[in-house]
């Protein structure tokens, strides 16, 4: 797994930024059409790190519709959610959380976009390793009807695999968004 995570990360890594920002853009429309969104939502969303698909059309598109747009923050070994604001901090990982905002639990969430370092047509994905998402939505395993959050993952086309194999802690997506196909 660590092979096929290392040789997925430099796939991503490769994109041109020409490239980065073409199929960013692309991936709003297929957003749209997956997404359901309507005024007093919280959405949760990502900013990019190490070669992410940047979500940042995405964002611009939910700031219009005046949804409350959420990044995920480290509380332990799980992540909370915190409102976009002005102020920011580095985590231990240099990725940037909002400070001094509105934090909620995964469960408060009704949408939330994920990023992914490899994706297969089961919509499984794989992540950077450290389970912080398989462990915020661990709780996904025992809904029964209630289905919030939706779960999303967003990646490049070069990203999916033939098949993961699922461990037990994984928690799979509802769907996985690339700029060309909807999983």
């Amino acid at each position: 797994m660590k092979a096929l995570r290392q040789s997925l990360r430099q796939q991503r890594n490769n994109i041109t930024p020409s490239d980065r920002i073409k199929f960013s853009k692309k991936l709003l429309p297929q957003v749209q059409k997956m997404a359901n969104f309507h005024h007093g939502q919280k959405v949760a969303i990502y900013l990019p790190n190490d070669g992410e698909i940047d979500p940042k059309y995405l964002l611009k598109f939910l700031n219009l519709l005046k949804i409350s747009v959420y990044l995920p923050i480290l509380s332990g070994k799980k992540l909370k959610f915190a409102k976009i604001g002005k102020n920011f901090r580095k985590n231990q990982y240099g990725i940037l959380e909002p400070v001094f905002s509105q934090i909620l639990a995964a469960k408060q969430m009704n949408i939330i976009f994920m990023p992914l370092v490899g994706f297969d047509k089961n919509k499984n994905r794989i992540g950077m390793g450290g389970g912080y998402y398989d462990r915020t939505l661990a709780f996904k395993k025992r809904q029964k009807v209630f289905k919030n959050p939706k779960l999303y993952g967003l990646a490049f086309d070069c990203q999916r695999v033939d098949q993961l194999d699922a461990q037990d802690w994984d928690i799979s997506l509802d769907a996985i968004i690339t700029p060309s196909t909807i999983y």
